[in-house]
């Protein structure tokens, strides 16, 4: 594990995203509320957020990180593509890429988990870091 003692207490940000795509009744009955469960999207927020604050413990060697806030966005990118997109931010001695990867790569799982009975030909695709502020490297946007 990297020693960060020594490094000041900075504000951190970082915005992760994926994409889960389905079938257009899947996504239908996403948008309809029509799953036994529960509203799907509700509870893969959850899901998220639960996600980026267990990020230390499922992560080799990451730190854990004072989270300030958790964010989890929903939009229906097509007929068949939920996008998610993740920020977490902290004011810490090192950033906050790992839970925002952790908060979009589990809520994406949750919408599996939550639709599975319907859709098990679902596909979590295209996770990754999109932006990340502060700390000693500095800023970091993807270019599309």
């Amino acid at each position: 594990m990297v020693d960060v003692a020594y490094k000041p207490e900075t504000f951190r940000q970082a915005t992760a995203s994926a994409a889960v795509v389905m079938a257009k009744a899947t996504a239908a009955m996403i948008r309809d509320g029509k799953f036994a469960k529960g509203d799907v999207l509700q509870i893969a927020r959850l899901g998220g957020i639960a996600g980026a604050k267990q990020t230390s413990n499922v992560i080799p060697l990451c730190h854990p990180v004072r989270l300030t806030s958790v964010e989890i966005a929903f939009e229906f990118a097509s007929e068949t593509t939920l996008a998610i997109s993740a920020t977490a931010t902290a004011v810490d001695r090192t950033g906050v890429e790992m839970e925002a990867l952790s908060a979009a790569t589990t809520a994406a799982l949750t919408v599996y988990d939550m639709c599975k009975s319907v859709d098990r030909g679902m596909e979590i695709v295209s996770v990754r870091l999109e932006s990340k502020s502060g700390g000693r490297s500095g800023d970091y946007r993807r270019q599309s």
